[in-house]
């Protein structure tokens, strides 16, 4: 094909620009979109965000002009070499974790490095004894040695405690021998193991005298650390494309008793002495609970960014988008309409668009949360074991501490309502953006690919809920042994105990704090409902698995909608924005609250909470004046989310509002497909005019 001419180029779309319906767009809003963004993420850390971004773009490993059209290899081989970039530009730099954690935001892949530096380093760190991270932390750290976290298997994913890779004392030479009996014992889907890492934290089942002790973590070397082939009786690979992630090179893992020596068992919780075989839990293992807890914690908060992103992308572009003339417009009005005017997209981006500001303060409510847990438990110091009913798996509800047990049910609702809530919103964004919306040039289809795996790693989305339920009907059996409350949860269940003969009357329509009220009562009416099902009808476990996830989902509605609450009724917010600003946002949280309830009106009106009449007014009045409200500063808006064009790598959603000649120019100058003649004839063996034949 040849290049494109200089007479197509001087093209413009017809109509009104991109650009000046954008501006005209942010001209219908008085919102600060400085202040606001400097409110969501500090102006330390804006400034910080762009100077890491003219680093990132003057290197040409990271240019993405090509992202959207290389294969699976040319991929890989691509992430690679960004990866290793990345960390020579980091030592150059100085960067620290918060700077390489906004550098891999703004590249927007998963890197081959990924589960090195997530899981393997972190792993070591919490898991390892002093001894330990001389020997494996501090190379690991230099990239001397470069690890995974190798956990599932082909078999197992959730329920930890069914993992078959066995780790077999061995009292004549000291070591463990690590064994893959079946293969389903096959680790399966772990990062950076594919073709990169060269050591892994195995977890395998502890076996001692033929006694199983459960699942415990196993430095375990795989690969030469010269040629980086295989170790002897070791079969480890990439694992095959996947429906995304394909930049990251998830491995299966194999080993045929395979020993390593008695300082490669991480021991910082749990302890086999090497001279009498004796096993040993010495330290309260309640602090593994804080590395899941994180883990959980960042993904609640990065949920509302990235949900943000798409619904940044579906805005501006549903602003650019004109379809269709208005059928009650006057005849003399014949332009088409822009598709975020129609009421059935706005009910769909604008009630995500407050979801994100929803998700994002409940980030922050979270690690706040989490890091509280963490002075606490530290203070207290960590005791012995006392519960001799803790299971081995992380996914184990007995925790350390009552405290704990709620931050890892907290962790365990939110992770799966915040992931599934921007998983599914991406989707909804992208089918937003109409026929555009399916090409990869949209910006959403692939970022929504590689977010999806959320919903399922460190704990499916359905499993988890159970955690969740479990932790609410104990907290239930408290209440109504008379326990005083120690915290949110047994305060709404105390609350909603001693008024259950009286009812609520809830103004859900006129007072924020009673729409806070009215979330926190349908949960506590789900968690009694659920518990006289388990306790006095003794129904089984499996048959409550429906009611357990949506009392799990209602339990996580209330903790987002409170957290919205609370930091709009924070005195920092109205010191940092403008009045304008602050009254917008109580909109927000207003839509985002009560399209919740409207959505999940059969539990509101069921529990008492809410009317039919009320639920009906949310719905017909309520609910759409606030659409009509929100939508003149819907572009606003999504700019103080701060986005750069290059991290979003978007053509729907340009800052500039330039959307057609940004896909016309990728298509026509960029792809490669358009630099080949084919030979289309089924009589000629020739594929590509200008190459050997390929039949």
């Amino acid at each position: 094909m040849s290049p494109t001419p200089s007479w197509v180029k001087k093209l413009k779309p017809s109509g009104p620009q991109g650009s000046e319906l954008l501006a005209a767009e942010r001209k219908k809003s008085s919102i600060d979109v400085g202040q606001l963004s400097e409110f969501l993420f500090t102006e330390e850390k804006l400034q910080r965000r762009n100077e890491i971004l003219d680093i990132l773009k003057s290197e040409k490993v990271f240019d993405k002009s090509q992202n959207y059209f290389a294969g699976r290899m040319d991929r890989f081989e691509t992430a690679l070499a960004r990866a290793k970039k990345l960390q020579n530009v980091r030592v150059e730099n100085k960067w620290n974790e918060d700077d390489m954690y906004i550098a891999t935001e703004l590249i927007s892949e998963p890197g081959p490095y990924g589960l090195h530096e997530g899981m393997f380093l972190v792993t070591l760190r919490d898991q390892g004894t002093p001894e330990q991270h001389k020997l494996f932390l501090d190379k690991a750290v230099k990239y001397e040695i470069i690890g995974c976290y190798a956990q599932t298997e082909l078999g197992h994913g959730s329920n930890v405690r069914g993992l078959e890779t066995t780790a077999t004392w061995n009292a004549e030479d000291k070591t463990f021998v690590i064994h893959s009996p079946h293969l389903t014992a096959s680790k399966w889907w772990i990062g950076s193991l594919g073709k990169t890492a060269n050591y892994a934290v195995v977890m395998a089942q502890l076996i001692i005298k033929g006694k199983g002790y459960g699942p415990h973590p196993f430095v375990v070397q795989v690969r030469d650390l010269k040629t980086h082939e295989p170790l002897e009786n070791v079969h480890v690979g990439d694992i095959g494309p996947k429906f995304g992630y394909n930049t990251m090179d998830n491995g299966f893992l194999l080993f045929n008793k395979v020993k390593i020596p008695h300082v490669n068992m991480l021991a910082k919780f749990s302890h086999v002495d090497p001279n009498t075989g004796k096993y040993s839990r010495p330290i309260s293992p309640s602090l593994i609970y804080g590395t899941l807890t994180w883990i959980r914690s960042n993904i609640v908060l990065s949920a509302g960014q990235v949900l943000a992103r798409g619904v940044t992308i579906a805005v501006r572009y549903c602003a650019v988008r004109r379809q269709f003339a208005d059928r009650d417009a006057p005849d003399s009005e014949t332009s088409e309409t822009p598709v975020l005017n129609y009421t059935m997209v706005q009910i769909r981006l604008l009630t995500l668009l407050a979801s994100t500001f929803a998700l994002h303060f409940t980030g922050n409510g979270m690690m706040k949360l989490y890091r509280a847990n963490q002075k606490m438990m530290n203070e207290k110091g960590a005791g012995r074991e006392k519960d001799s009913k803790r299971g081995a798996g992380p996914e184990e509800t007995h925790a350390g501490s009552d405290l704990l047990a709620d931050l890892h049910a907290t962790s365990c609702g939110l992770k799966s309502l915040a992931s599934s809530t921007a998983a599914e919103g991406l989707e909804v964004c992208r089918r937003a953006c109409g026929g555009h919306g399916y090409s990869s040039f949209s910006g959403v289809g692939s970022y929504y690919a590689d977010y999806l795996p959320t919903t399922t790693w460190e704990g499916d989305n359905y499993m988890l809920t159970q955690q969740v339920a479990r932790y609410l009907l104990k907290s239930a059996r408290s209440v109504l042994k008379g326990d005083k409350p120690t915290n949110d949860t047994t305060t709404i269940l105390t609350n909603f105990k001693n008024r259950a003969e009286m009812g609520a009357a809830f103004d859900i329509l006129g007072s924020d704090e009673d729409l806070v009220a009215a979330f926190a009562w349908r949960a506590a009416f789900l968690t009694f409902e659920a518990l006289k099902h388990r306790d006095e009808q003794k129904k089984a476990w499996n048959d409550l698995l429906v009611d357990f996830y949506r009392l799990s989902k209602a339990h996580s509605q209330f903790i987002v909608v409170k957290n919205f609450h609370d930091a709009l009724t924070d005195s920092t917010t109205t010191q940092s924005l403008n009045s304008d600003t602050v009254a917008l946002m109580h909109k927000l949280f207003r839509l985002n609250a009560l399209h919740t309830l409207e959505t999940e009106s059969s539990e509101f009106y069921a529990s008492g909470a809410a009317t039919v009449r009320q639920i009906q007014l949310a719905r017909t009045t309520a609910i759409m004046k606030l659409l009509e409200e929100i939508r003149p500063h819907a572009v606003r808006l999504v700019d103080a989310w701060a986005f750069s064009d290059w991290q979003m790598d978007s053509s729907l959603g340009r800052e500039d509002g330039n959307v057609y000649e940004d896909m016309f120019y990728r298509a026509s100058e960029l792809n490669p497909l358009n630099k080949i003649t084919i030979d289309p004839y089924p009589g000629s063996e020739v594929l590509f005019k200008g190459q050997r034949s390929k039949l």
